[in-house]
């Protein structure tokens, strides 16, 4: 039974280290802007040269756009989400999600693509003699804003690159939807013919969004910030900001299919190209200090008077599973369950069902938790018949310990021979709670990274499942279940070890204290129902104990 304690003890010890761990990488302060940012910011960057066919490097997609200069904002409004459009470039450069909530202050709605940031979204073709993201575009006068009935609106901008070439760019949002379709139409006006590519860009100044959200800001697992990749040969592929730094990212270059996206906490943009096109994927720290990542198309060669079209869907919004689903099929791959994704996708499936029953999160925590413990039953019930057993026997242990005392060999094999003679595994009791980590660990991935319990309320006082209980009512009951519960369960024979187990559950309150109020929900239900089955099993073996308490 020591080993036992001694086994759990360190294991969910472990455990909350690697937690508290995740929780400093997440707190790290934010590297300060670079010094060479501020000075590209001042200069306007010199003019691109001509991109070969199979270049990656696509010098006019790679330059930053001035930051002081702006042209007119075009503002369009769906149900969804409020862009603008900048005519200088034609980038959509800010996107309001009406829908979310800003973390810090939630009377404000949340902004994903924010010019602040440099976080933006261009588009355009490569080389000298096409428009670009630094080129002035002049905007087609039309509805703005998403009527009552009304299911697409488009916003119509023109671009005149050189050699004839003219490009206009159309921006359509579609109601109860995140996707954003932008086609460049390629009109060649000149006499030779002409042949180019299209680029697709995301660019950010790499700095890692403020994390005020609880659930991300305590304990939480770090999640990732940066860019990201899929294709069908490499998968899925995550691109830190320092391997860009480095020059060392690891990605795909070419590829006939597949995605290139921003991902941050809750939220992502995402470039996604029709299959079987072949495409080059671009990723880069820029020379102003800012990063790019890019998917280049091909565009046909247009004959004098000819013109062709290119289109690529833009997804800008939440990590909404459903809609990443409806949107690509292997977008959802953005929603970071950690290195336990085997474990938290079922459980956020499982978790999102019972919603659907619930209509609250909170009861759909609970529910969930009670199907936990349905499915684990039999192994607590032998863990605690067990424990039971230990309980019974623990005067006996006591007096072999101090009559072995000074032989620690024998004291064992007595020790061992009672445990055969009882029929007790000493270890019995371990195996249920080493399942159960798992679990935990994996359910604190599912609140970390799932946006349907992002400000999800439960009753009264919990108005935010992922953030922490604002009046620690939760962490306060559940560390009085782990008293309770230490205390229905045998006393160590050793002094040492009874210590340790005593204090053991104020320390392990302690971090309860800090998890998300949806966490220390399912573990207190978990804990009031391994009472109620404990307390249970105790009482049957206590009508038992002449049998068992052989002295």
């Amino acid at each position: 039974m020591d080993t036992q304690r001694l086994i759990l003890f360190f294991v969910f010890s472990f455990s909350l280290l690697l937690l508290w761990d995740a929780w400093q990488k997440t707190q790290r302060p934010a590297a300060p802007p670079l010094a060479q940012e501020a000075k590209s910011q001042t200069s306007v960057p010199s003019p691109a040269t001509p991109i070969a066919p199979s270049a990656a490097t696509t010098q006019a997609a790679a330059r930053p756009a001035p930051a002081a200069a702006g042209g007119e904002r075009i503002r369009v409004q769906t149900d969804l989400l409020i862009a603008e459009i900048d005519t200088l470039g034609g980038s959509l450069r800010r996107v309001e999600l009406l829908k979310h909530k800003d973390s810090q202050d939630r009377s404000k709605n949340f902004v994903l693509l924010d010019p602040e940031r440099r976080y933006e979204a261009q588009s355009g073709l490569t080389g000298e003699a096409g428009p670009n993201h630094r080129t002035p575009w002049r905007a087609i006068p039309g509805e703005r804003q998403l009527q009552s009935g009304q299911s697409a609106l488009q916003v119509r901008l023109i671009g005149d690159g050189s050699d004839g070439l003219r490009v206009e760019k159309t921006y359509t949002f579609k109601r109860d939807s995140y996707l954003v379709e932008v086609a460049l139409e390629v009109r060649n006006g000149g006499p030779a013919p002409v042949a180019t590519h299209a680029y697709f860009q995301l660019t950010h100044d790499g700095k890692e969004p403020t994390q005020s959200n609880a659930i991300a800001g305590t304990f939480g697992a770090q999640s990732f910030v940066g860019f990201a990749q899929f294709t069908s040969e490499r998968k899925y592929a995550k691109v830190q900001f320092a391997d860009l730094e480095k020059g060392k990212a690891d990605y795909a270059r070419q590829a006939h299919d597949g995605w290139i996206a921003f991902v941050q906490h809750y939220f992502v943009a995402a470039w996604i190209p029709a299959a079987n096109l072949g495409r080059e994927f671009v990723l880069e720290r820029r020379q102003d200090g800012t990063y790019a990542g890019r998917v280049v198309l091909a565009v046909s060669s247009l004959a004098p008077g000819a013109a062709t079209q290119i289109a690529v869907p833009l997804y800008v919004g939440p990590q909404e599973q459903r809609r990443l689903e409806a949107a690509n099929t292997s977008l959802p791959l953005v929603v970071d369950y950690g290195w336990l994704t085997v474990i938290a996708q079922p459980l956020f499936w499982l978790l999102e069902f019972l919603h659907g029953l619930s209509g609250n999160w909170g009861v759909a925590i609970i529910l969930l938790t009670v199907l936990i413990k349905l499915l684990f039953f039999p192994l607590s019930a032998a863990s605690y018949k067990s424990m039971a057993k230990m309980k019974l026997i623990t005067p006996r242990l006591t007096k072999l310990r101090e009559m072995y005392a000074h032989d620690r060999a024998k004291m064992n094999q007595a020790m061992m021979e009672l445990y055969k003679t009882e029929k007790i595994n000493p270890l019995g009791g371990c195996f249920p709670i080493l399942v159960q980590i798992p679990v935990f660990i994996a359910l604190y991935w599912v609140l970390l990274a799932a946006i349907e319990l992002r400000h999800a309320p439960f009753t009264l006082w919990i108005k935010d499942l992922s953030a922490l209980d604002p009046y620690y009512v939760l962490p306060v009951l559940m560390t009085v279940t782990m008293v309770l519960q230490t205390r229905m369960n045998p006393t160590p024979p050793d002094p040492v070890q009874a210590k340790v187990m005593q204090f053991m559950p104020y320390v392990f309150s302690v971090f309860f204290f800090f998890f998300p109020a949806g966490l220390v929900l399912y573990w207190l239900v978990n804990n009031i129902l391994s009472i109620l089955q404990q307390w249970q099993i105790q009482r049957m073996f206590d009508r038992d104990k002449p049998a068992h308490a052989r002295r």
